[in-house]
């Protein structure tokens, strides 16, 4: 984004979209596109593509102390930085300060945010997967929670609309489970990856291993201001290359693209203004995040997109005398069935073999097991539902394997210039089932900055999923152990939710407005030009990364509220 358009004087609009990351990027584009004069809201700072990529190009030694987090870094990022993941000096500019930011927890929440133009799209780690018919129908097949109105052919148009514009790297399959889709050219499994592909196949009935399907430009295809992927595996600091899909890389450009969008940074939304007479929302209600001065702006239909916990506590604020406990919570469902994906367990081992063998580059993805658990027959589990597929990949050890050994002089000249030896690891990413009693509220007594609430997590794996995790182990064990690796490990490391950062579910779809917040179109049931398109919709997790879905849904809650507005429904 090379500017941003703002008339001070202007407060009412076609459209207003509240947050920027991979949800908000899609509303955008989507109404512009199809006329609306669109106010896009980012409640932080501006950021502008490839300029603003501060580290993009750096390597470790143009860092002091190669980039190790500094001790104001971990300060600051304390929670954040507990997960492992991120804050360290490539890129913790992504990721907001948890002392300016805070939050609560009755049980441990990791709360990964990212506050700037682009959101998480900056972040997210590409992986996009279309969810099935199984999922769509497991929560009323299994008698849990509510079920999803809608279906997987109800969907499927939007994701191919929408994996044809982000580009998606992978490859079709056959699958049930896995939905097939407008797939770039898969990346290439390296030489082990491609051994263990092989033997699972062999050892294993129903089991595939995969690339990742990954958001990068592979391939020939052609895309607007973008190029395709260099294999540089730096995307967490911002692709000057546009390689991998953001929206500030790509639908942000587009809605720009059209006149019709008007943004404004540092703008924190709280509160959706509501008309009893007509029953619908005129507009929002906005603090300045640097001034502290506070706007209304109006429109004639609002999309909430600033991921599944923040959408959620506006509509918690946005109370009336229609809405006592917040717009459209007839339910009482507003910020219950958190869910995310649990992880942190695996197993890894060494491979033998291969020793004249390397690959070129750093790829930004590895492997993909697909889900091969409670689809039917002998695959069915008596002590838990649902299911989990498995990231992960091969690598070979480098120069800092020799730091440990005794050599010296000729022989550690030797062993500093050869590559090490083959190690494969695997991680699940299973399945969280929706449960009521895991939500977050609102504390007013411990107000931020901006006098707003702060929120407070009381979430956690229960029963189902932990006896998933078993399965998850004892799986990755038995298929690296029968593909041959030696020095096989499992392990399970502590997870909390969060830790996946898929928050999810915090206010449903559904087909009955005492059960749910949002009907099948993602409109409240009870304000019907209010859409909310960001993880919050999520009626079950299914145990794929969800992002994709987030952008197919938006795609065609676009599409219906521009009809509706045509009709004058909205």
């Amino acid at each position: 984004m090379s500017k941003f358009y703002y008339n001070e004087e202007q407060e009412s609009y076609d459209a207003i979209v509240v947050g920027t990351g991979i949800s908000g990027g899609w509303a955008a584009k989507e109404l512009c596109e199809a006329g609306l004069k669109t106010l896009v809201l980012e409640r932080g700072r501006m950021v502008k593509h490839i300029e603003d990529y501060e580290t993009a190009n750096k390597d470790p030694w143009d860092f002091p102390n190669a980039g190790e987090p500094t001790k104001e870094i971990i300060a600051q990022q304390a929670k954040q930085h507990r997960t492992g993941y991120t804050t360290n000096q490539a890129n913790n500019m992504w990721f907001v300060n948890d002392l300016k930011h805070p939050y609560n927890e009755t049980k441990r929440f990791d709360w990964m945010r990212g506050y700037h133009l682009g959101g998480r799209s900056l972040q997210w780690g590409r992986q996009s997967y279309r969810l099935s018919d199984i999922d769509f129908g497991a929560n009323k097949k299994d008698k849990i929670a509510v079920d999803w109105p809608v279906r997987y052919k109800d969907i499927a148009p939007w994701y191919d609309k929408v994996e044809t514009f982000i580009g998606v790297s992978g490859e079709n399959l056959g699958l049930e489970q896995l939905p097939d889709g407008q797939f770039l050219p898969m990346m290439d499994l390296n030489c082990v990856e491609q051994e263990f592909r092989e033997k699972v196949a062999e050892n294993f009935d129903g089991r595939v291993v995969t690339a990742g399907r990954t958001a990068h430009i592979t391939g020939t295809k052609q895309f607007d201001g973008r190029s395709k992927c260099q294999f540089r595996n730096r995307c967490i600091r911002g692709c000057p290359f546009g390689a991998y899909f953001s929206s500030l890389s790509s639908t942000l450009p587009a809605a720009e693209a059209t006149g019709n969008m008007t943004l404004r940074p540092d703008s924190i939304v709280h509160e959706v203004i509501y008309d009893p007479k007509t029953k619908k929302a005129t507009g929002v209600k906005v603090i300045d995040a640097n001034t502290k001065e506070t706007f209304e702006f109006k429109a004639k239909v609002i999309f909430l997109c600033a991921s599944a916990i923040a959408s959620t506590s506006i509509l918690m604020q946005s109370k009336s005398e229609t809405f006592p406990n917040g717009m459209g919570n007839e339910s009482d469902q507003l910020g219950r069935n958190i869910m995310d994906h649990q992880l942190k367990v695996g197993a890894s081992g060494k491979f033998d073999g291969f020793e004249d063998k390397y690959y070129k580059g750093r790829k930004p993805s590895g492997i993909y097991i697909p889900r091969f658990r409670n689809l039917g027959g002998d695959s069915d589990r008596k002590d838990y539902i649902r299911g989990f597929g498995y990231q992960g990949g091969a690598s070979r050890g480098n120069w800092q394997e020799s730091i440990a050994e005794l050599s010296y002089g000729k022989e550690l000249k030797d062993a500093v210039l050869k590559p090490g030896g083959w190690t494969f690891g695997m991680m699940g990413f299973g399945e969280v089932l929706p449960y009521e009693n895991n939500r977050f509220t609102l504390d007013y007594d411990k107000l931020d900055d901006w006098g707003l609430p702060t929120v407070t997590f009381d979430a956690e794996l229960q029963e189902n999923e932990l006896k998933m995790r078993k399965d998850i182990l004892e799986s990755a064990v038995d298929m690296l152990e029968k593909a041959g690796l030696r020095d096989v490990k499992g392990y399970d490391e502590e997870s909390a939710l969060g830790l996946g950062i898929h928050e999810m579910g915090t206010a449903r779809m559904g087909r009955d407005r005492k059960t749910s917040v949002l009907n099948g179109n993602n409109q409240l049931h009870d304000v019907s030009n209010v859409y909310v398109t960001d993880g919050s919709f999520m009626t079950s997790a299914s145990c794929v990364n969800p992002s994709l879905t987030y952008m197919a849904f938006t795609a065609r809650a676009a599409d219906h509220a521009v009809k509706e507005l045509k009709k004058g429904n909205i």
